[in-house]
């Protein structure tokens, strides 16, 4: 048996589209998704909830993330596709996995892209804060629909431009971060001395620094884009084990790095989710038209976020179509191989967010991380179970050595899914973002549900269908 034949008929199955994304797009897609709210605005609902320790929080989801990636690594170089660590679970665990894995993470995405563009409105109001915050949802939905709906190579474009600038603005900030801290007195109340006073480096406890994990494990999500994105990449063998790499290492440095320079300038009880923490530094900082250069920053931040999920979202839709679990319209390509249907369906979110900036403004964005964290939180844990299952596999069909591998298996990967789970069952306990349970256990009782009907349906269409052609053989 070869090595690949076990997993060809997936690959089959998901072709048509354009193969078009080069290295650094692939990784500029993970940043893009990677570095938005989660960063710019979230990282203010993280240090309200953790104080200085926040920086502990998102070491430790750090670490969650790194070894997440290891896992999605080695399976991705082997099997790259669009329906990626569903289509993994799908074969590796069974189909139940696969149908909730995508489903679960879909819907996640579309709420992700709804938590993105109520940030979207939350800037805008910098510069105009009289407009409704719907006006502008609806005017920044247009635009990335319409990038999304014309090419991947559009898409990439857009998306390799919208990061590079969040790049080069979070090294900036760095550089301008590091020069005032320096050049401070302690009489300007800027310094290290910031991480222990307002109740000390740990002002909420340990339990808030926790909690603040969970917070920072939404910052990161959507660095998994990367093996999605695979499936339409150049030459993914070569390109996603550079991609992943790199995605890590900036990512890492860039969260901890600025959380650690910002909180030295803006005492943490002062860093509200009202508006940017990064714009905060620069009222403080007092230089001219900084704030508002940083807030156009984060909007960029923002919209480049929701470009990425848009896309991804649209690729999972288009796998479950081609895997029979979802309408086969969502399945079909346009004349650009972008499948409109799918994209059509992953904009839901822009209508969540619509709904609830208009109902509840104020609750808006905290409503939409916890009904957008469950179906991410349970990809990245069935990720993990996935690789435990794919490596033992792997090893015994005498699939080729890969490129890429993770070290410490199996008890880095059962360290990562232990962590993730005893993270998210915390969830339970916070007011804040109790909602993520609340709404995430009925989720995965309705799609398993909705499984087992598909499954009894489809095996009666199966019956029928070799009944029918085995009276016509008669």
């Amino acid at each position: 048996m070869k090595e690949n034949d076990h997993f060809q008929d997936i690959i089959e199955r998901e072709k048509g589209l354009n193969k078009g994304l080069a290295t650094s797009q692939l990784t500029m897609i993970a940043i893009g998704g990677a570095i938005g709210t989660g960063l710019f605005l979230g990282s203010g609902l993280a240090i309200g909830t953790a104080g200085p320790s926040v920086i502990i929080s998102y070491a430790i989801g750090a670490l969650i993330a790194l070894l997440l990636m290891g896992c999605l690594a080695e399976m991705t170089v082997a099997h790259p596709t669009s329906g990626s660590f569903g289509a993994y679970a799908e074969k590796y665990l069974n189909p139940w996995a696969g149908f909730t894995v995508r489903y679960s993470y879909w819907f996640s995405l579309v709420c992700a892209v709804g938590t993105e563009v109520t940030a979207v409105a939350i800037y805008m109001k910098h510069w105009f804060p009289t407009v409704p915050g719907v006006v502008w949802i609806l005017i920044f939905s247009g635009l990335l629909l319409y990038v999304n709906a014309t090419s991947v190579n559009l898409f990439g474009a857009v998306e390799y431009w919208f990061s590079l600038v969040k790049i080069i603005a979070i090294i900036g900030f760095i550089i301008l971060a590091i020069y005032v801290i320096v050049g401070s007195n302690h009489a300007s109340g800027i310094g290290p001395q910031n991480y222990t006073i307002q109740g000390g480096f740990f002002p909420n406890g340990l339990w808030g620094m926790w909690i603040g994990i969970f917070i920072s494990l939404f910052s990161y999500l959507s660095i998994e884009m990367i093996a999605v994105s695979a499936g339409e990449a150049k030459e993914p063998e070569k390109a996603v084990p550079i991609a992943l790499r790199s995605a890590v290492v900036r990512l890492i440095l860039f969260y901890l790095l600025t959380l650690s320079l910002m909180l030295m300038i803006v005492p943490w009880n002062k860093a509200g989710g009202d508006e940017s923490p990064f714009v905060k530094v620069m009222d403080i900082i007092h230089i001219p038209g900084a704030a508002g250069i940083m807030n156009f920053v984060v909007l960029i931040a923002a919209l480049s976020a929701m470009n990425s999920q848009l896309y991804i979202s649209t690729r999972m839709m288009f796998s479950l179509s081609r895997a029979g679990y979802a309408p086969k319209m969502f399945g079909k390509l346009n004349k650009k191989k972008v499948p409109a249907f799918a994209l059509a369906t992953s904009a839901i979110g822009i209508a969540l967010a619509t709904i609830y900036s208009v109902v509840s403004p104020d609750t808006a964005l905290v409503a939409m991380i916890s009904i957008s964290s469950f179906g991410a939180m349970f990809a990245w844990f069935m990720i993990f179970i996935t690789h435990l299952f794919f490596r033992k596999t792997w090893t015994k069909i005498g699939g080729h050595k890969l490129p890429v591998r993770m070290i410490g298996y199996p008890y880095l990967t059962i360290l990562g899914a232990v962590l993730l789970l005893a993270v998210v069952v915390s969830t339970w306990f916070s007011p804040m973002f109790k909602d993520t349970l609340i709404l995430g256990f009925p989720w995965l009782i309705l799609i398993t549900a909705v499984y087992f009907i598909w499954k009894k349906i489809n095996e009666k269409r199966l019956n029928r269908d070799e009944k029918s052609s085995q009276d016509r053989s008669m």
